[in-house]
Formats: C-alpha cells, sequence, structure tokens
C-alpha cells in the first residue's frame, strides 16, 4: 500500500506545479494587449465580391442582349409572314380591254436562212455526206 501512497503523491506535487505555471501565465496574458492581426481572408472577400456582382452585371447585359435580339428577330419574322400571307391571297386575273380587236402584223425581221448540217463521224467534222440517200426520197415523193 505504501508504493500506490507515493505514486499517488508524485501526481499531486506535478500538478501544484502545473497551477503554479497556469497562474504565472494568465498574469502575463493579463498585461499583453492583442494585436491586431488582418488576414489576407477579408481583402479576398471584397474582391471576390466584386468579381462577383461584375459577373452578375455582365450576365444580365447579355441577356437583355439576347433578349432584343431575339424580340427584333421574331417582330422581323413576323413582318415577312403578314407579308407573304398577304401576296399568297388568291385574286382573279382583270378582264382583258375587248374595246380594240386584236390585229397581228407581220414582222419586220428578215427570215432566217437554213443551213447544211454538219455530221460528226469519228471526231471529224464532215460537211460532205453521201446525200443520195436524201435526194431519193424526196424523188420518191
Amino acid at each position: 500500500m505504501k508504493n500506490n501512497n507515493v505514486l499517488r503523491d508524485e501526481p499531486k506535487e506535478k500538478s501544484s506545479v502545473d497551477k503554479n505555471k497556469v497562474q504565472q501565465k494568465s498574469l502575463a496574458k493579463d498585461n499583453t494587449k492583442p494585436v491586431e492581426i488582418k488576414l489576407h481572408t477579408q481583402q479576398r472577400a471584397r474582391r471576390r465580391a466584386l468579381f462577383n456582382y461584375s459577373m452578375e452585371t455582365k450576365s444580365y447585359f447579355i441577356q437583355l442582349q439576347k433578349k432584343t435580339v431575339e424580340k427584333v428577330q421574331k417582330m422581323i419574322e413576323e413582318e415577312e409572314v403578314r407579308l407573304l400571307r398577304k401576296e399568297m391571297i388568291p385574286r382573279a386575273q382583270l378582264m382583258p380591254l375587248f374595246d380594240k380587236p386584236f390585229l397581228p402584223q407581220r414582222s419586220t425581221r428578215p427570215l432566217t436562212i437554213p443551213k447544211e448540217p454538219s455530221f460528226m463521224l469519228n471526231g471529224k467534222c464532215s460537211s460532205s455526206m453521201d446525200f443520195s440517200i436524201f435526194n431519193t426520197m424526196k424523188q420518191v415523193k
């Protein structure tokens, strides 16, 4: 049992020493003044907030621009459809005027003079063909 008491006494001595240290530290803390620490997190948070705001405004303006462009395109398409529908209405043709009778006149242009056809034989143009077959057919008639 004595051994147990000895072991228990040692921790009591250590705890009393620890208490003295804690008291000394607390006195030292009372004398010091806290230093304001400026962390970059606040600056970064402000910058990030400004960046987020600028991105939101940019996306908002882009959406507005898209909406206006779509609105203009829609108006143009509606106008085109309206014009097409207006053009597609079937209308009757006007009756011709029968006040003056139509009298065709003879053309003043000269008549065309027919030419002899030129036939191609083996890639060569030959104008001197044997037209005897055609001549005999003309005579038969």
